[in-house]
């Protein structure tokens, strides 16, 4: 059965989060209805990472297995028809090894979270990115996540439900991009690992713009890692501003 690997975008807005559930819509239960339209079956896909309800993706990679040998083009095509009117699309389609794997061949994962800071309320951008009414200090902000880089033991900006086998991971990047908008800033963390723990990014923007707000010093990050304690943690922010933005692999699939 010849491989695909899809890449996939999607506002989390109406979905329970990636991963397939009985009673609640998901991304993934929205993609494999659509390739059962194609080839009438039960379908299971794997992906690079399992995005909570309300975070969306403009990278996220997934794999499905076919019995037709599929022209990529054609199949991407007629997979965005029958997921209409989800918002969920296939930006690019390729054929690949029948060993490869979107999950455990992946090198890196990358996120992004977008905070605006700005006393009006969003309208075009709202469920898009966070609102906070108070201005936050970037400077700041980025000494505390500065702090984060390396390998370290996260149990403090862990979920209480993940089921890692082990909280030490390496955050290879934590920057914060600052973006002047008309009425507003709108704060960016670019966040690079290999892999995460449950809620870590939002466990970490949440804690940052604490920070941010001179509620916390950056040192005070330093301290709450130090601690390997959830109850060291910051606030975890809301899912609506996080996306997964991209997944790296040795070779590119869609290159």
């Amino acid at each position: 059965m010849p491989r695909y690997a899809l890449l996939v975008e999607y506002s989390g807005a109406p979905f329970a989060g990636w991963q397939r559930q009985n009673d609640q819509p998901s991304v993934q239960g929205a993609i494999e209805a659509a390739l059962a339209k194609l080839e009438p079956r039960d379908h299971t896909i794997a992906a690079a990472g399992r995005t909570d309800a309300g975070v969306h993706a403009t990278g996220q990679v997934a794999h499905c297995d076919l019995e037709k040998d599929w022209d990529p083009f054609r199949l991407s095509e007629a997979l965005n028809f029958h997921l209409k009117p989800a918002p969920v699309a296939i930006v690019a389609c390729a054929q690949v090894a029948d060993d490869w794997h979107a999950r455990f061949d992946a090198l890196e994962r990358r996120y992004l979270f977008r905070l605006m800071s700005r006393r009006a309320p969003l309208t075009f951008e709202a469920g898009q990115m966070w609102r906070v009414n108070h201005p936050l200090d970037a400077a700041a902000m980025q000494a505390g996540a500065d702090q984060l880089l390396g390998q370290h033991d996260f149990t403090t900006f862990r979920s209480s439900i993940c089921q890692a086998k082990s909280p030490v991971k390496t955050l290879d990047e934590l920057r914060i991009e600052v973006v002047p908008h008309d009425h507003g800033t709108e704060y960016r963390f670019h966040v690079r690992a290999r892999s995460f723990l449950h809620n870590q990014v939002r466990s970490f923007v949440g804690t940052l713009e604490r920070v941010g707000a001179g509620a916390w010093t950056p040192d005070d990050v330093g301290v709450a890692l130090a601690a390997k304690d959830r109850a060291a943690c910051g606030p975890v922010c809301p899912p609506q501003g996080l996306y997964l933005a991209g997944v790296t692999y040795p070779e590119d699939p869609f290159a």
